[in-house]
């Protein structure tokens, strides 16, 4: 099987099944002196982890990472990263009757089509299962760009079937916000607008009752993220985060920016205005280090030249101090051309109801005969909640790797 990796410089490789043993996660690239623990891994994994409320699947997994490689005394060495999360609450006889039938909105039929052979418990490779993997290279991605930058991704829930939250600043949503309640209760839709939260939890609950599922929108916020990464062409980082987000299972739409609501304005409304960036300004332009230097040059540095006249570069060539631009509105999310413009980039994934159900549904058996369907498995009535920390992860990997692109290429640059 191939497409088990994700990324150029920054680049992760899983392996695992959602009845196996575990899942596994390789990190290449990280730059040495990252600091790092299993208990940084295991904040973003709880998140994750399955049986946290009413409002998710009861299966009960701890999810404890095992580091593997790639650190000692608490700090990224530069090699590989190996994490392996073990699976502990199977219950693969739940899948025994329904091995040879296609469950509806599952990989079932097509990952047959393809491979001619496939685990049927829980989905195997196809699983949402896989993705513990993805949540603790995350961790990584997050501590690199927050230590390069002062980079930050935060996730939340915009959208659960037609109850839509108010969020008019997106760029200021915390993580405490989407993680407490301010009586210091768990959050467990994540959604931070809680009149809001409180209507999702009703209406999942009643589809879990009537044993179906709901979808919704997850949006996800990088702030902090300088201007300069990405390429114009093929490896626009939109294109990169989109191709990152359908990765994960369940993601049927994505958008940035304004997204399909451009379709319907006039250039002269979509259009950002550009100003010089004033103090207290929506996007602070971060000096970007290296993590294990004390200074580097990065997209959006604050220039050191003095009033006497211009920095010389490295090069020996004179660069004039360019001033810090941001746009006067973020309709478009943070991307012109593929590249960032230092604006917080905004974007949304479309998900969709669970495909497992409890109730009975028309299918066919692999032999093309007509039957009927019922999971028997534990499966979430709505996947919105448990997807926060898979979104978050999948940008912060695409921005770390395309840091470190950034750094390769354009590091010596103003």
């Amino acid at each position: 099987m191939a497409g088990n990796s994700f990324g150029q410089l920054f680049r992760i490789t899983t392996a695992g099944e959602s009845h196996g043993p575990g899942n596994v996660v390789i990190v290449d690239g990280v730059p040495p002196g990252i600091p790092i623990t299993v208990e940084d891994l295991q904040v973003d994994l709880d998140r994750r982890r399955p049986g946290q409320s009413k409002i998710v699947t009861q299966r009960k997994e701890p999810d404890e990472p095992e580091i593997l490689s790639g650190v000692f005394e608490g700090r990224t060495t530069g090699t590989s990263i190996a994490i392996l999360i073990r699976n502990q609450d199977q219950r693969s006889k739940d899948y025994s009757d329904i091995k040879d039938k296609y469950r509806p909105g599952h990989a079932d039929y097509t990952f047959d089509a393809k491979y001619g052979f496939r685990d049927y418990r829980g989905g195997g490779r196809s699983s949402a299962r896989e993705t513990t993997a993805r949540v603790a290279a995350g961790v990584i991605a997050k501590k690199l760009i927050a230590e390069a930058f002062g980079g930050q991704v935060v996730g939340y829930v915009k959208q659960v079937g037609d109850i839509v939250a108010d969020i008019p600043r997106p760029e200021d949503v915390t993580l405490e916000q989407v993680e407490k309640r301010p009586d210091g209760e768990p959050n467990i839709v994540r959604c931070p607008d809680l009149a809001a939260a409180d209507r999702m939890i009703a209406l999942i609950d009643k589809v879990r009752k009537d044993q179906d599922s709901i979808g919704g929108v997850s949006e996800i916020v990088a702030t902090g993220i300088p201007p300069g990464l990405g390429e114009p062409v093929f490896d626009k980082i939109k294109a990169d985060l989109a191709k990152a987000l359908f990765s994960l299972p369940a993601v049927l739409g994505v958008e940035y920016g304004i997204g399909f609501a451009c379709a319907t304005m006039r250039g002269s409304e979509n259009n950002d205005v550009f100003e010089r960036a004033s103090e207290g300004a929506r996007v602070e332009r971060p000096e970007a280090r290296a993590p294990s230097e004390p200074e580097a040059s990065a997209p959006g540095a604050k220039s050191s030249a003095s009033d006497n006249g211009p920095e010389v570069s490295d090069k020996g060539q004179a660069r004039q101090p360019s001033p810090s631009i941001a746009t006067q509105s973020n309709r478009h999310g943070g991307m012109l051309g593929g590249i960032t413009s230092g604006m917080p980039i905004v974007l949304r994934a479309a998900i969709k109801p669970t495909s497992s159900l409890s109730k009975k549904q028309p299918t066919v058996d692999n032999t093309g005969t007509p039957t009927t369907i019922q999971t028997k498995g534990r499966h979430d009535p709505c996947l919105l909640p448990r997807f926060v920390p898979m979104g978050e992860a999948m940008v912060a990997i695409v921005i770390a790797d395309h840091w470190l692109r950034w750094r390769a290429q354009c590091g010596w640059a103003p």
